[in-house]
């Protein structure tokens, strides 16, 4: 009986970060692995060996007329993270064809940054070390505490509900307050079983102290929250974008920063690399970050031990259970960016 082909294009991830020594013993265990690194694997690479190919492990394009190149094919992963508009989803939902993304691995790192710029925001750490570095701090104690809040007791927000929100309610609910979560692709029975209030994307600007950006960006909510949603917000109120840039106008955002309105958290950005003369960079009341809130090293390994898990599965003729799985109903209306 032959083995299995596994076909690797993880470009832009490195190999041996995400697979440990052993990790790859079992990863060939499964199968005969066909390794390619460093750039996308060019078409006649991929071309030559997608009709014996059972596994694909990276974001190589798959129009139909490749899938009917593929009759072997079981399970794509995807290890960029991103449901990329470069498969024919609908086609792979029709031939029963799994697309997984290992993006669950990201959910703690981030959830942590948030709270972390949330606490540093609320009580201006980062400004007043920057402060004492420039040797312009205020008398110590109240004097330089004007306007710091707690967030104990305090009623906070999620925009989104998916791995990251998930990950960021556990570490929410030692403050006391309420926690609202909007979600218009989650049931909000299901909502309610997770110890939350279901809310309007209106309710969490109006109630929420901190309100936590954390959904994908679709067709359904492209710029869709700006300054009418700003200026419901309590002056002083806290705004953190950690999940997609496109969910905000990111002007709008910038201008309740500039205004003195809102204090406001950002670590994703409609261009990456940032513009150097981007006008964040010196607006005031932010907190900024690169784009680092999920990439930490630790993290890395986990990423191959998800996809070996759910190969395992998926070669037992079993459904896979450790990635996220392309939903056809919604997957079709994501607008991610890749990488670079």
């Amino acid at each position: 009986m032959n083995k299995p082909l596994i076909l690797f294009d993880p470009h832009p991830r490195p190999i041996d970060l995400l697979f440990d020594a052993a990790t790859k013993k079992r990863l060939e265990n499964l199968g005969r692995v066909i390794w390619h690194e460093g750039s996308q694997a060019p078409d006649d690479h991929i071309d030559r060996y997608l009709p014996e190919t059972t596994i694909l492990i990276g974001q190589s394009p798959l129009p139909k007329k490749r899938l009917d190149q593929a009759p072997n094919l079981k399970a794509v992963f995807n290890v960029e993270s991103n449901f990329l508009p470069n498969i024919d989803y609908l086609e792979c939902h029709r031939r029963g064809i799994y697309v997984l993304s290992t993006s669950p691995v990201f959910a703690k790192p981030v959830a942590e940054m948030a709270l972390g710029a949330a606490l540093s925001l609320a009580r201006r750490i980062h400004e007043a070390d920057a402060s004492i570095r420039s040797g312009t701090e205020t008398l110590y104690g109240e004097g330089d505490n004007y306007d710091s809040i707690l967030l104990s007791g305090k009623t906070l927000a999620l925009v989104g509900c998916g791995n990251v929100g998930k990950a960021l309610i556990p570490l929410l609910r030692p403050f006391g307050g309420e926690i609202l979560v909007h979600d218009p692709w989650i049931h909000p029975s299901v909502i309610q079983e997770l110890g939350v209030t279901p809310a309007s994307l209106e309710d969490c600007f109006k109630r929420g102290t901190a309100v936590f950006l954390l959904s994908a960006t679709t067709t359904e909510n492209m710029g869709g929250i700006g300054k009418s949603y700003f200026d419901k917000m309590q002056k002083g109120g806290i705004v953190l974008l950690v999940s997609r840039a496109g969910v905000v106008n990111f002007d709008e955002l910038l201008d309740a920063a500039a205004s003195g309105h809102l204090r406001v958290g950002i670590d994703v950005w409609p261009e990456e690399p940032i513009p150097a003369n981007h006008r964040a960079r010196k607006t005031p009341n932010t907190l900024l970050q690169a784009h680092r809130a999920g990439n930490i090293r630790e993290i890395w390994p986990l990423m191959g031990h998800l996809v070996v898990d759910d190969m395992e599965q998926i070669l037992k003729e079993l459904p896979p259970q450790r990635c996220q799985r392309a939903q056809w109903e919604t997957v079709s209306k994501l607008r991610s960016k890749p990488i670079s």
